[in-house]
């Protein structure tokens, strides 16, 4: 029952406007689902068998990473270590975000969503991480063993709010841990980390749904300003988020795991389009793809997609292998590695 550990109710957050009766709101509150339609939902993604296409045919071919390699890459690198996953280094150090190194995206390593793929570099083998940034505690994001065997070897945890609170459950020292609330930003050395809004929810368990926020965030190093999207359905929000904290070099927006029966917390790529005009962003980086199969479309059809339609309104797309380096100030646009 490890996996409960941390699963305890965080405590209430009444000063922040997105905390409400107990739980934390999206700023429009998102379609209610009728219980017959969730457990028909859930019955469905867990117990029926699902295409063979969501998930790739033959192994996935990684850009391997090694400890040397990533010391020896420029400031301002980025790379894809799968599913939300991202590396970067930035104002000299390393800093990751949503880690998730274990076999599956569950509660439990004998069931639930398997990886199509290995990191492209082991946890072990990481260089020192200044910093691990969390967007929210669903298990594809949030990984009790990739943080337990993270956290000696880190400096700084910047989090949602209730996230710390299974952290710290999980032996992570309190005063490593920063949480933040939509706007709040962290300042270490010269990166300023600022959580911003998502549409989405939380919940580890049954009963622990919305009990800890979720968020999208910016990064702003010197000469570089980033937005990672995490999780999220479209909202009107993305437009607040340029005005107030762009124009980003580059916006790294989900693509994957969609569903218009869930269009509302997780964006289909049109909206990720859309998404990326709103934030003013130059180049766009799909994540949220690739690694685990979380929904019933093809496991490559983000990337077609979003191929397509960036090529038809000029937007300049950098779809990297899972471990190859991005340069932050330059991406290039990669091949369709998803086609060999």
């Amino acid at each position: 029952m490890g996996w409960l550990i941390g699963a305890r109710t965080p405590p209430a957050h009444d000063g922040s406007p997105q905390f409400r009766d107990g739980r934390f709101r999206n700023a429009v509150p998102t379609p209610a689902r009728s219980l017959r339609a969730g457990l028909r939902l859930w019955r469905e993604f867990l117990l029926t068998p699902k295409p063979a296409h969501t998930r790739p045919a033959r192994a996935i071919a990684l850009q391997a990473l090694s400890r040397e390699a990533l010391l020896a890459a420029p400031d301002g690198s980025a790379w894809r270590l799968g599913h939300s996953t991202l590396l970067f280094r930035l104002d000299g150090k390393f800093w990751l975000t949503d880690p998730v190194f274990s076999e599956r995206a569950s509660p439990v390593q004998w069931f639930g969503p398997r990886r199509f793929h290995a990191p492209p570099i082991a946890l072990d083998a990481l260089p020192p991480i200044e910093g691990v940034i969390v967007s929210h505690n669903h298990y594809d994001h949030l990984d009790r063993a990739s943080v337990r065997a993270l956290h000696a070897r880190v400096a700084h945890f910047i989090v949602p709010l209730g996230v710390g609170h299974t952290l710290r459950a999980w032996g992570v020292p309190a005063h490593k841990v920063r949480e933040l609330d939509w706007w709040q930003a962290a300042r270490v050395g010269a990166l300023e980390i600022t959580a911003t809004p998502a549409q989405h929810f939380s919940g580890r368990t049954p009963f622990d749904g919305q009990r800890t926020l979720w968020a999208s965030w910016v990064l702003a190093a010197p000469g570089l300003r980033l937005y990672f999207s995490a999780d999220t359905g479209y909202f009107e929000g993305f437009g607040e988020i340029g005005r107030r904290c762009g124009p980003f070099d580059v916006a790294f927006l989900e693509a994957g795991a969609y569903d218009a029966r869930w269009a509302h917390v997780h964006m289909l790529p049109e909206q990720t389009l859309q998404a990326f005009h709103d934030l003013g962003a130059r180049h766009l980086v799909p994540v949220h793809n690739g690694t685990f199969d979380l929904a019933f479309h093809a496991w490559n059809e983000p990337f077609e997609r979003l191929h397509a339609l960036a090529g038809a309104q000029g937007v300049a797309l950098c779809t990297p292998r899972i471990g190859e380096r991005i340069d932050l100030a330059a991406p290039c646009a990669g091949s369709p590695w998803w086609r060999e």
